[in-house]
């Protein structure tokens, strides 16, 4: 069977595009996948973290995981920094790994900003961790998000560098698989920015966690114009907020924007919204309910990541020592 690895950084406000682009994409696939979902840890710490929002995060992901159906007895779900063969790859594909690969990295350099010479090593080597965290498992699909699909290309080239190297097909070359409606949700305050959890504004996302009001108090407060609902989806061209809410609607009913349009056509957006409210709540308002309800028993979800991590890591264990016999590291 082909194996699926992703994973969500631990930061905290996981939100409705976390859900739609990824997370719910994830549920299908652990029915035709072998699938290892991680909380990737050791990713969030490149920027600063509170160490004991990291604890709380780290749970919360855990159990939005669960929360929208991922199965922990049919998939591996684990924190990363508790096997620590991630590491340990990372720093042998990154000897392999030229600095000019590195620097074509656009997502270095929107996070550093203008203080590139201050940001730390890890910031910088992100993406060669990434691609160990893949490749150890030898993963053969990876589903990702627009943002990411740099970061995968930069993992296949790693692998194609080692096995060329070291002679071997070790590695597989790992498949991008983007699914699914809206992998792009954008924020209910600007239609032009990507729905973010590091937005300043809690208006401009649904957390995974919000309860119905909150739910609803943000669709009602979600910037739109004042044109009616056009009758096709070539109407909703230019019209970057009013397209949002259009296509979150479609991918929370699970139909096309072509069709939300035909159904709402000439309809103004404060009816629209109302419509819109009820769905989200109907749809997220379960999963926000048994996250809370999974943060409140802390020990059931890390016995969840401690039986993860031993399931990883008697893949990782095994892989490793494979690649540490290709590479020339003497086992005593």
């Amino acid at each position: 069977m082909n194996r699926i690895f992703s994973g969500v950084q631990p930061t905290g406000n996981l939100h409705l595009g976390n859900y739609l682009g990824a997370i719910r994409n994830w549920v299908t696939l652990q029915e035709d996948f072998e699938c290892i979902f991680c909380i990737v840890d050791l990713h969030a710490i490149t920027l600063p973290q509170n160490p004991e929002e990291l604890h709380a995060h780290t749970r919360e992901v855990t159990a939005a995981y669960i929360a929208a159906g991922i199965d922990p007895e049919k998939c591996i779900i684990f924190n990363q920094s508790t096997v620590p063969e991630h590491s340990e790859l990372a720093w042998m594909l990154a000897c392999i790994t030229p600095l000019g690969w590195l620097n074509r990295m656009t997502q270095f350099k929107e996070k550093a900003g203008k203080h590139r010479e201050n940001a730390g090593l890890g910031l910088y080597a992100y993406p060669v961790l990434m691609a160990a965290d893949i490749l150890l498992y030898r993963a053969t699909h990876v589903p990702v998000g627009d943002d990411q699909k740099q970061h995968l290309e930069l993992s296949r080239d790693i692998a194609g560098a080692f096995n060329r190297q070291y002679g071997i097909d070790y590695f597989p070359l790992p498949e991008p698989q983007i699914l699914g409606a809206a992998t792009r949700v954008m924020s209910l305050r600007d239609g032009a920015s990507k729905m973010s959890k590091s937005d300043g504004s809690d208006y401009s996302r649904l957390n995974l966690t919000d309860d119905d009001d909150a739910i609803a108090l943000k669709i009602r407060k979600a910037r739109t114009d004042a044109d009616p609902l056009p009758g096709t989806s070539a109407g909703l061209e230019g019209r970057d907020e009013a397209a949002n809410l259009v296509g979150i609607y479609a991918a929370l009913s699970e139909t096309s924007v072509e069709e939300v349009c035909r159904q709402f056509a000439g309809k103004m957006f404060s009816q629209f919204k109302n419509e819109l409210s009820d769905l989200a709540v109907e749809r997220m308002g379960p999963i926000a309910r048994k996250i809370r309800e999974l943060t409140a028993e802390t020990g059931h979800v890390d016995g969840i990541l401690r039986n993860g991590a031993e399931r990883a890591g008697v893949i990782a264990k095994r892989h490793l020592g494979e690649i540490r016999d290709i590479v020339g590291l003497l086992r005593t």
